[in-house]
């Protein structure tokens, strides 16, 4: 591990200023199940680490007059329990999806939109884009669990996300602080991501200076959702694909709206029109739910 300067803020105005002062060279720790281990592995080398544990206002679930703030602290074990988000059941089955007590007691929200790929050329140490004297390691090598869309570029990754697919589906936004001490502005989750061309550039938007605080949940009336998961041993192990879809019913209970997003399939939590196509004005349905699945 390299040596780094610790910094631990107890408001979001001084780890906007912290994160600012370090630039590239900083990095956010909110619950560290992810990045303790890339420390270790001197996969990521920050100058400075902040801590925001101990900032308030970032923790908590609020209900809203047009539907729910969760902070980006706010722990997966608090999402499965509050009965405040009782009306965003994808929430609750990804949770169910992640075995580890442990993950879902201390892992954080905010911690999961933000998760570095979990491919194992960059886990390796060959940067973001897995490359080697500027050949694509994933293109000539074990590729198995790599984007399967989105990848006419260099970028080769899956997102690694579970919850963004559901928060996506739902067309939730994410309120990014920073870099100015009282810049604080909405984006819609759907475009937080990006799909990187250089090491660079990173998995989202996020600028030096910038940290997610929160994220915001429409309320939707007639409205059902939910995320499912395919796990190789139903154990430990990260999903290799995963849905999320959210269904808005007119009276006779055929679809009106739909939204699918798939997950781990691309660099970037994959919206699918297609799938969306196969459910406008069907019944929900085993043979409905069997044609979006062929036409994602």
């Amino acid at each position: 591990m390299t040596n780094f300067e610790y910094a631990c803020p107890e408001t979001e105005q001084d780890a906007v200023e912290m994160l600012r002062e370090a630039g590239d060279a900083a990095t956010v720790l909110a619950a560290g199940t992810d990045l303790v281990a890339l420390l270790k592995s001197d996969v990521v080398q920050p100058q400075r680490v902040v801590d925001i544990t101990r900032i308030d206002s970032l923790h908590g679930i609020e209900a809203t007059e047009d539907g729910v703030v969760i902070g980006a602290l706010t722990t997966l074990e608090d999402l499965n329990e509050s009965p405040v988000l009782a009306d965003y059941p994808c929430l609750r089955d990804v949770v169910a999806g992640i075995r580890a007590l442990q993950i879902q007691q201390n892992g954080t929200l905010g911690g999961d939109l933000c998760h570095l790929p979990n491919c194992w050329y960059f886990r390796n140490g060959y940067g973001l884009l897995g490359r080697n004297d500027g050949k694509s390691l994933t293109e000539v090598g074990d590729n198995r669990y790599h984007a399967i869309f989105g990848n006419s570029g260099p970028a080769k990754f899956v997102s690694a996300s579970r919850f963004a697919p559901g928060l996506i589906a739902w067309d939730a936004e994410v309120r990014i602080a920073g870099p100015g001490p009282q810049d604080a502005d909405w984006l819609p989750l759907q475009d937080f991501y990006t799909t990187p061309r250089t090491d660079r550039h990173g998995i989202s938007t996020l600028k030096p200076g910038q940290l997610i605080t929160h994220i915001r949940l429409p309320q939707r009336e007639r409205t059902l959702s939910a995320a499912y998961e395919v796990l190789e041993m139903q154990g430990l192990d990260w999903p290799l694909t995963a849905a999320a879809c959210t269904l808005e019913l007119d009276e006779a209970g055929l679809v009106r709206t739909a939204k699918v997003v798939l997950g781990h399939v691309a660099p970037i939590p994959w919206v699918s029109q297609p799938a969306v196509s196969a459910l406008i004005g069907q019944p929900i349905t085993a043979e409905t739910a069997t044609a979006a699945g062929h036409a994602a």
